[in-house]
């Protein structure tokens, strides 16, 4: 059994920028990015979603992840390796605790790439452990209509996460 999240939550967690770190997570180009999320090992399905962004919204976006983050993880470092930023973090899933290590590449101008790894104890879902790719590319200007925060999921709906996070709902 593959563990999934929700691709609205997966896709804001990753994106956002995780909790809050000393060094500041990198802003993304404004426009619209294609998200691909799956399994590392590219055996499980995967997800993609595209998501139109500008800086406000970019930012707030990094801002609730930080926040979902200092409520639930004990430990947040973030570092600079060779040009790759390192995440480790602890954080508490339900009972469970998840130790995760992520590696991000790119530029976030035109690509970045994460590819994460972590442990479950107890058990989460019936995994002690799960692996996880996240990849990313600015596809250009948002399509007419769209507005910033706007989130087309892998079922063709599509949700603005600013009107989520605010109470107003789904399109």
């Amino acid at each position: 059994m593959k563990i999934r999240l929700s691709a609205a939550c997966m896709v804001a967690c990753a994106i956002a920028g995780t909790p809050a770190f000393a060094i500041d997570y990198p802003a993304r180009k404004p426009g619209l990015w294609e998200i691909q999320t799956g399994d590392a090992t590219g055996k499980g399905a995967g997800h993609t979603v595209q998501q139109c962004i500008d800086a406000a919204s970019d930012k707030a976006l990094r801002d609730m992840g930080q926040g979902m983050g200092k409520d639930m993880c004990a430990r947040q470092d973030l570092r600079i390796e060779g040009g790759k930023l390192v995440m480790d973090s602890v954080c508490k899933i339900g009972t469970t605790t998840a130790t995760s290590h992520a590696v991000m590449t790119g530029d976030f101008n035109s690509t970045y790439r994460m590819e994460s790894k972590s442990t479950y104890s107890p058990p989460l879902m019936g995994r002690t452990e799960g692996t996880s790719v996240m990849e990313a590319k600015w596809v250009g200007p948002c399509k007419p209509g769209q507005k910033p925060g706007d989130m087309v999921m892998p079922n063709g709906m599509t949700m603005n996460v600013l009107d989520m996070m605010s109470g107003r709902g789904k399109k």
